[in-house]
């Protein structure tokens, strides 16, 4: 089977050749700069700096050459903008605090403030308030909340929506220019097209905005998706009617290059409990996620992914009804996730893309041995039948040791047959 094939099969329920592997292609499936570039000297390949492909979590890019030598069965048609809003291009040296050498677009520009942290700019801009900070001695940033204080007379939900706009001439030529050189991929093709991810609270801050007004702090937004529930519908409705008519017209221009459509990254569960009840979800976010979901499986070949950490056995039915097709990371550490279960109850409806290994404990803080353990034993798990892309939970963080991530890709190939 090609790398393309080996997903396909996957997605339909059918047992592949081997279990398919996913690193790279989505901002919750990747691994960190310092990640890549260990695994780049360890398999020895050409020596140079990596690319910042996700700035907010810094993400590296995953070139060709390091795909190929993991054995990764996907590649990413990347989104036209970062998270923080500026474009990928004009590739620049830029030396991260702790001392690796990298590649930055021109956009990505920082500053540093009296306490030593790194202070990164909504597109560029550095005349605007910064939107992103990397706390002295940290490998990411975290979102830097600019909302103004609430006056509830005077609550727009338009000022939600500033992010939610049809999409511009400049945007639809590059998924023209990624189609075209991922026409003819012999590795799966994952994708966003922006704007399907209801209430997703990386994005309601608005780091890519300069001046983001509407409600913008984290706290606030989990409130108003109780107290503000017709706000919350309002914004969620234009912005779904926006995202349907953005998805027309990339997929006139794409085709069926995409395979799978990363729809939404709305967290749903923390590690013991979730955010919301049953019924809030299907009040408030189900009928959008129908919605979209409906129109991609009405006009496309696309499969859609819908990311949520957490807790989250109790929604999975849920996620299933609202017409997704392929459930990540697969948080099996989390209060209720047990593989065995989950398998049995749906593995015949709904993909697995994810679960293969722990990275809050195992992979960072186990022993090579430890990783390998539980690889395999989820391997053994979530395979029979198809419906499994392995991938790590969630990103592989910065100071995961080199041994345990080749442990971790090692036991796979095993697993696999060598």
């Amino acid at each position: 089977m090609t790398r393309k094939e080996r997903i396909r099969q996957s997605l339909q329920h059918r047992e592949p050749d081997q279990i398919p592997m996913d690193f790279g292609s989505t901002a919750v499936t990747g691994m960190h700069v310092t990640c890549v570039a260990q695994l780049r000297e360890h398999f020895g390949l050409e020596k140079r700096p990596v690319k910042v492909c996700e700035p907010f979590q810094m993400l590296g890019e995953i070139e060709d050459d390091l795909l190929d030598a993991i054995g990764i069965d996907t590649v990413a048609l990347p989104a036209s903008r970062t998270m923080f809003g500026f474009r990928n291009e004009g590739w620049t040296p830029f030396r991260a605090p702790w001392g690796q050498e990298l590649l930055v677009s021109r956009h990505f520009k920082t500053t540093t403030d009296k306490n030593g942290d790194l202070l990164l700019f909504p597109q560029g801009d550095t005349a605007a308030p910064p939107s992103g900070r990397m706390p002295g001695g940290g490998y990411f940033f975290d979102a830097i909340i600019r909302q103004e204080p609430i006056d509830e007379d005077k609550l727009n939900p338009q000022d939600n929506l500033e992010e939610f706009q049809p999409i511009s001439d400049e945007d639809l030529q590059h998924y023209r220019v990624q189609a075209e050189r991922l026409e003819n991929s012999t590795r799966a093709v994952v994708a966003g097209v922006g704007g399907t991810g209801f209430g997703d609270i990386a994005l309601v801050p608005g780091p890519f905005l300069k001046h983001p007004r509407g409600i913008r702090d984290v706290a606030e937004w989990y409130v108003s998706t109780l107290t503000r529930q017709d706000y919350v519908k309002e914004v969620f409705d234009r912005q779904c009617a926006i995202a349907i008519r953005n998805l027309k017209k990339v997929h006139d221009i794409v085709g069926e290059v995409i395979d799978v459509l990363f729809v939404c990254g709305t967290d749903f569960g923390t590690q013991t409990s979730t955010f919301c009840s049953s019924e809030t979800y299907e009040a408030l976010y189900a009928p959008y996620y129908r919605k979209i979901n409906q129109w991609v499986h009405a006009h496309t070949t696309w499969k859609t992914f819908k990311h949520s950490c957490g807790a989250v056995a109790k929604f999975i039915p849920h996620f299933i009804d609202s017409g997704f097709d392929i459930i990540n990371p697969v948080q099996l550490s989390a209060a209720g996730m047990d593989a065995v279960e989950l398998k049995e109850k749906y593995g015949d409806t709904v993909v697995f893309w994810g679960g293969g290994v722990d990275t809050q404990k195992t992979l960072p803080f186990g022993t090579p041995e430890n990783v390998r353990k539980e690889v395999l034993e989820r391997c053994r798990i979530l395979e029979p039948d198809g419906g499994f892309v392995f991938n790590a939970i969630h990103n592989v963080q910065a100071r995961t040791p080199l041994a345990n991530i080749v442990a971790m890709l090692d036991a796979v190939k095993d697993f696999n047959g060598g």
